[in-house]
């Protein structure tokens, strides 16, 4: 019975997210964010080519995508499975997959930042404020979303892995550990991290030549 919840949970993730709420929203305001602003179909491209409403949706949509299929592993699968781990992180990994490549667009997504941000916040939320306080300086200081959601994901598995080495325990939100005890789900959140910076690298790339683009009023609908 277990395996097949496994099975369903892990493929719900992937189409889950799938899902290209950036694209969808750009669509029913007439606009294809594939061919405006930076031509990516996460939110802060809706916000720049649609507006912040459109803006807030799409990101709490695909949010929602990362959230919803770990939650899933963790209140469906059985606590004492010996595989439970394995399907919370490939309920992880598929969400934020099925967001970079969804097979509804050609496999052509998103840098999944959003979807991540969901699927850790279900799982880690401690480390997932700081990394959130730390985009909101950086954002603030910058005004580069690019630079701010880097040091995001950089500094994530940094806090994780400081919590459970000093063994910090936050207690729960809604039976979740505030900091995961399992060092097989840091390494993972870790690799999720690296993976959204190099998700990043055109960006990076933009930064060091100085011609990465700003997000300011002047750049909103």
């Amino acid at each position: 019975m277990e395996i097949i919840k496994a099975i369903a949970i892990v493929v719900g993730a992937y189409l889950l997210g799938s899902i290209p709420w950036g694209f969808i929203i750009g669509k029913l305001n007439g606009v294809d964010v594939r061919n405006e602003g930076s031509k990516n179909i996460g939110a802060t491209n809706v916000t720049r080519c649609v507006g912040k409403k459109a803006g807030k949706i799409c990101f709490a949509l695909d949010f929602l995508k990362g959230a919803i299929p770990v939650l899933a592993a963790q209140f469906l699968i059985a606590p004492d499975w010996q595989l439970r781990e394995y399907v919370i992180i490939a309920a992880l990994l598929m969400g934020v997959i099925g967001h970079m490549f969804p097979v509804f667009l050609s496999f052509k997504g998103g840098k999944g930042v959003s979807t991540a941000a969901g699927a850790i916040m279900a799982l880690a939320p401690f480390p997932l404020l700081i990394a959130l306080v730390v985009w909101v300086v950086v954002f603030f200081i910058s005004r580069y979303v690019s630079l701010a959601s880097i040091s995001a994901a950089a500094i994530l598995p940094i806090v994780a892995w400081v919590c459970y080495l000093t063994e910090a325990n936050f207690g729960k939100l809604g039976g979740i550990p505030l900091i995961s005890n399992s060092p097989l789900i840091l390494i993972f959140l870790t690799l999720v991290a690296i993976l959204a910076i190099v998700r990043h690298r055109s960006n990076i790339q933009r930064l060091l030549n100085g011609t990465e683009n700003r997000f300011g009023k002047k750049q909103e609908k």
